[in-house]
């Protein structure tokens, strides 16, 4: 499909980037019913692993899209546990194990929890380059989603009407221009769109430490035999390799031959496969056979984020925005955060009625959540700096084992980037001008979440039977647009509320629910919820204005 030109494009929306960041707001756009073309470099999606871990709250994305258990069926197999391994090699000994659950573990956990659960879609592992292929495939299929893949951006600019791309085929130099009204950039680190607004990222680079730091590889390996001689029986989805000559972690991709190897030790340019191939058999203890099948090179410890995340029409998103280290997972999920918070607003700006503060609270909504998020990654891969490896962890002996057991105790401290529950559940816009705030919001915490229906978080989640599937969660029954719980047994009357959405062209869902449980974790009898999810006013009776409320929370 790259290799022809396309007409002239007047979607509202261009989308430049056509990773995991960019198709899913194309999803999402389509989802609220508001046309987009997707613009990529490279003639198809990307086949080399990057990130595996879609947290709770990406999970929750997918699920309003419909594709969450097309995504729990990639990857690691259903049984495969996704435990956390640390040896000294791979037929030695073990230091630590973190132990996580298999796909049927979490399935089972969802069917047995409580009503008022927050995690209806735990986090899932599966390689980026799946996921990514699973939602090219889906906007394909999708009549409102162009995709123009193989077309390189070499210009934008934009006027009071609208924005102008211009491209070129990556393969025989043809050029091409589209106009739209906006122009959104999830074009990676090496933003062409970040540079055409003339926005720089600001904080911290790459870590200077022995583990994973500096520059670092990130290899696709196959290796037929590794598992049946040596995991066999030990299966996991991350297995570091420490000791005093080396340290990598092969992260399993399939469960049966694939893997994703992490190191700085080797030439993160153009690493010699002699050498990968050398590294591999070094920390397995043995001579098996290994197949590189591609590299990309990696900076660990970034900590970045752009200075400004839009300019009149043109707006970033994902590492065009935000640029992190892999540790803990949190760089494509924020992304897709990112997206979640802007699709709608571009939606109701271009059906007219969003205002036109509303797309001015994107910044203010998700810089402070990227700088929050991008510092939590960095200081967790600076602990990887902490570990000090003897020359003795690998004897047999009583000194030994005394530094394996030291070793091995710190290594299980480490677990917090593995329980970022905090990070990926609480979110939050307090300080947002589209918010009616009313009180104190919960403390904010890495490794825990505190469901609130106070203004600016995630909507808290219940279950609406005891059945766990598809319709069941509350999420299940908001609107494309905002939905305005009335909870309780004894709601109030809302006609008020919904009369000025009628006239103001505002999408609006009155959802009635009798559930004490439910009311009790809402903590009002009403609660205003915005189309990514999130509380945007709550109250025991309606708005005195209900005009004014909607003018505000649609940024009039």
């Amino acid at each position: 499909m790259g290799l022809r030109t396309p007409d002239r494009s007047d979607a509202p929306v261009i989308v430049v980037g056509g990773g995991p960041v960019g198709l899913m707001l194309a999803l999402f756009l389509d989802h609220h019913g508001l046309r987009c073309t997707v613009i990529n470099d490279d003639p198809s999606p990307g086949d080399l692993p990057r990130g595996s871990t879609h947290n709770a709250r990406t999970m929750e994305h997918y699920r309003r899209l419909g594709i969450a258990e097309d995504v729990r069926a990639l990857g690691l197999p259903p049984d495969h546990p996704t435990d956390v391994v640390y040896s000294t090699r791979y037929n030695g000994f073990e230091l630590a194990r973190l132990p996580m659950p298999s796909s049927d573990d979490k399935r089972r956990a969802v069917a047995h929890a409580s009503d008022i659960d927050q995690t209806p879609e735990p986090l899932h592992r599966a390689n980026q380059m799946y996921v990514e292929r699973l939602l090219f495939d889906r906007a394909r299929t999708r009549p409102g989603i162009t995709l123009r893949f193989g077309w390189r951006v070499t210009d934008i600019r934009q006027d009071d009407s609208g924005v102008e791309v211009r491209a070129e085929h990556t393969l025989d130099g043809t050029p091409q221009t589209w106009r739209s009204g906006y122009a959104v950039g999830c074009d990676g680190g090496q933003s062409a769109v970040r540079a055409a607004i003339g926005v720089r990222y600001a904080g911290d680079g790459a870590v200077d430490q022995s583990i994973l730091g500096r520059r670092a590889s990130a290899i696709h390996l196959r290796m037929p035999t590794l598992y049946r001689d040596f995991l066999a029986g030990r299966r996991a989805w991350s297995y570091w390799a420490l000791n005093h000559d080396l340290a990598i972690n092969l992260i399993a991709l399939n469960g049966r031959d694939e893997f994703f190897l992490l190191t700085s030790s080797v030439d993160p340019t153009d690493p010699d496969p002699s050498r990968v191939t050398e590294l591999v058999r070094g920390a397995v203890g043995a001579r098996i056979p290994v197949e590189v099948i591609g590299h990309r090179a990696w900076t660990p410890g970034l900590a970045l984020v752009a200075e400004r995340f839009a300019d009149r029409r043109v707006l970033l998103a994902g590492d065009a925005a935000h640029l992190f280290t892999p540790t803990g997972g949190f760089g494509m999920n924020t992304g897709i955060d990112d997206v979640a918070n802007l699709s709608w607003k571009l939606a109701a700006r271009l059906a007219g009625w969003g205002g036109a503060r509303l797309l001015d609270s994107y910044e203010p909504e998700r810089r402070p959540i990227a700088v929050r998020n991008t510092t939590a990654a960095r200081r967790l891969n600076k602990n990887l700096g902490n570990i000090e490896l003897a020359a003795v962890l690998e004897e047999d002996s009583a000194p030994g084992q005394v530094e394996r057991t030291r070793i091995g105790a710190l290594l299980a401290t480490y677990g917090e980037q593995f329980a970022s529950i905090g990070v990926q559940l609480g979110a939050r816009y307090d300080d947002s001008p589209v918010i009616s705030t009313d009180s104190e919001p919960p403390p904010d915490s890495s490794i825990s979440y505190t469901p609130s229906s106070v203004p600016g978080g995630r909507s808290p989640h219940a279950w609406c039977t005891e059945r766990r599937g598809r319709g069941d969660s509350l999420f299940d029954h908001f609107g494309t647009g905002f939905t305005l719980l009335r909870l309780g047994s004894r709601p109030p009357g809302v006609a008020a509320v919904v009369a000025a959405a009628k006239a103001g062209g505002i999408p609006l869902t009155v959802l009635t629910i009798a559930s004490a449980a439910i009311r009790d974790l809402y903590e009002r009898d009403l609660a205003l919820i915005r189309p990514d999810q999130h509380v945007a006013w709550r109250g025991n009776q309606p708005p005195t204005d209900a005009g004014a409320l909607l003018a505000l929370v649609t940024g009039r």
